[in-house]
Protein backbone atom coordinates (compact mmCIF):
# COMPACT_ATOMS: atom_id res chain seq x y z
CA UNK A 1 0.00 0.00 0.00
CA UNK A 2 3.29 2.17 0.29
CA UNK A 3 3.78 1.60 -2.84
CA UNK A 4 0.60 3.10 -3.87
CA UNK A 5 0.92 6.18 -2.05
CA UNK A 6 4.35 6.88 -2.70
CA UNK A 7 3.28 6.68 -6.51
CA UNK A 8 0.18 8.48 -6.40
CA UNK A 9 2.64 11.70 -4.75
CA UNK A 10 4.07 11.13 -8.28
CA UNK A 11 1.67 11.22 -10.23
CA UNK A 12 0.19 14.28 -8.48
CA UNK A 13 3.77 15.83 -8.90
CA UNK A 14 3.41 15.68 -12.04
CA UNK A 15 0.05 17.11 -12.69
CA UNK A 16 0.85 20.21 -10.81
CA UNK A 17 3.82 20.72 -13.54
CA UNK A 18 1.32 20.41 -16.34
CA UNK A 19 -1.53 22.36 -14.99
CA UNK A 20 -0.22 25.23 -16.56
CA UNK A 21 -0.34 24.02 -20.09
CA UNK A 22 -3.93 22.16 -19.84
CA UNK A 23 -6.78 24.40 -21.33
CA UNK A 24 -9.77 25.07 -22.77
CA UNK A 25 -10.51 25.30 -26.08
CA UNK A 26 -11.79 28.64 -26.20
CA UNK A 27 -9.13 30.23 -23.63
CA UNK A 28 -7.53 33.64 -24.38
CA UNK A 29 -3.95 31.88 -24.36
CA UNK A 30 -4.67 30.10 -27.62
CA UNK A 31 -4.73 33.39 -29.09
CA UNK A 32 -1.39 34.25 -28.02
CA UNK A 33 0.02 30.92 -28.68
CA UNK A 34 -0.46 31.47 -32.81
CA UNK A 35 2.04 34.82 -32.96
CA UNK A 36 5.04 33.83 -33.53
CA UNK A 37 7.70 31.95 -31.27
CA UNK A 38 8.54 35.03 -29.20
CA UNK A 39 5.15 36.07 -28.35
CA UNK A 40 4.85 32.40 -27.79
CA UNK A 41 7.56 32.43 -24.73
CA UNK A 42 6.28 35.50 -23.77
CA UNK A 43 2.75 34.64 -23.78
CA UNK A 44 4.13 31.38 -21.45
CA UNK A 45 6.22 33.58 -19.24
CA UNK A 46 3.26 35.89 -18.83
CA UNK A 47 1.44 32.79 -18.15
CA UNK A 48 3.74 31.57 -15.48
CA UNK A 49 4.16 34.54 -13.54
CA UNK A 50 0.73 36.00 -13.18
CA UNK A 51 -1.91 33.25 -14.75
CA UNK A 52 -4.59 34.98 -14.84
CA UNK A 53 -2.47 37.70 -17.11
CA UNK A 54 -3.23 35.63 -20.11
CA UNK A 55 -5.72 32.80 -19.13
CA UNK A 56 -9.33 33.39 -18.70
CA UNK A 57 -10.59 29.25 -18.46
CA UNK A 58 -9.98 28.89 -14.85
CA UNK A 59 -9.10 25.35 -15.69
CA UNK A 60 -5.10 25.83 -14.72
CA UNK A 61 -6.40 26.79 -11.28
CA UNK A 62 -8.80 23.95 -11.20
CA UNK A 63 -6.33 21.49 -12.06
CA UNK A 64 -4.25 22.81 -9.34
CA UNK A 65 -7.21 23.00 -6.65
CA UNK A 66 -8.14 19.00 -7.99
CA UNK A 67 -4.27 18.26 -7.41
CA UNK A 68 -4.31 20.02 -3.51
CA UNK A 69 -7.34 17.83 -2.87
CA UNK A 70 -5.78 14.79 -4.20
CA UNK A 71 -3.00 15.08 -2.37
CA UNK A 72 -4.93 16.07 1.24
CA UNK A 73 -6.49 12.80 0.74
CA UNK A 74 -3.30 10.76 0.07
CA UNK A 75 -1.76 12.36 2.81
CA UNK A 76 -4.59 10.92 4.84
CA UNK A 77 -4.00 7.98 3.61
CA UNK A 78 -0.26 7.95 4.47
CA UNK A 79 -1.53 9.06 7.65
CA UNK A 80 -4.22 6.37 8.07
CA UNK A 81 -1.28 3.62 7.54
CA UNK A 82 1.31 4.97 9.24
CA UNK A 83 -1.17 4.62 12.44
CA UNK A 84 -2.52 1.61 11.76
CA UNK A 85 0.87 -0.30 10.55
CA UNK A 86 2.42 1.35 14.28
CA UNK A 87 2.93 -1.02 17.28
CA UNK A 88 0.52 0.37 19.52
CA UNK A 89 -1.80 -0.36 16.73
CA UNK A 90 -0.63 -4.01 15.31
CA UNK A 91 -3.22 -6.16 16.79
CA UNK A 92 -5.88 -3.66 17.58
CA UNK A 93 -9.46 -3.58 15.38
CA UNK A 94 -9.61 -0.26 15.09
CA UNK A 95 -6.05 -0.06 12.92
CA UNK A 96 -7.50 -3.30 11.18
CA UNK A 97 -10.43 -1.47 9.98
CA UNK A 98 -8.43 2.05 9.24
CA UNK A 99 -6.67 -0.24 6.89
CA UNK A 100 -10.23 -1.59 5.13
CA UNK A 101 -11.07 2.00 4.84
CA UNK A 102 -8.45 3.42 3.60
CA UNK A 103 -7.28 1.15 0.89
CA UNK A 104 -10.33 1.52 -1.47
CA UNK A 105 -10.10 5.18 -1.41
CA UNK A 106 -6.46 4.81 -2.51
CA UNK A 107 -7.11 2.29 -5.03
CA UNK A 108 -10.46 4.87 -6.57
CA UNK A 109 -7.51 7.55 -6.95
CA UNK A 110 -5.10 5.99 -8.63
CA UNK A 111 -7.44 4.67 -11.54
CA UNK A 112 -7.13 8.22 -13.02
CA UNK A 113 -3.72 7.18 -13.79
CA UNK A 114 -4.10 3.60 -14.63
CA UNK A 115 -2.77 4.45 -18.12
CA UNK A 116 0.37 5.92 -16.83
CA UNK A 117 3.45 3.90 -16.41
CA UNK A 118 4.17 2.10 -13.23
CA UNK A 119 0.48 1.26 -12.54
CA UNK A 120 -0.23 -2.00 -11.22
CA UNK A 121 -2.98 -4.10 -12.14
CA UNK A 122 -3.26 -5.13 -7.96
CA UNK A 123 -4.56 -1.48 -7.56
CA UNK A 124 -7.63 -1.28 -9.56
CA UNK A 125 -10.62 -1.29 -7.33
Amino acid sequence: MHDLVRWLGAQLDADTRQASSVHALECDIHAYLQGDLDAVKAAMAMFHEAPGAVCDCGIPARVLRETDTKRRIVARVRDALTEAESPDHLVSRPARVTLLAVEPIAKELATVYADRPGYREEWRP
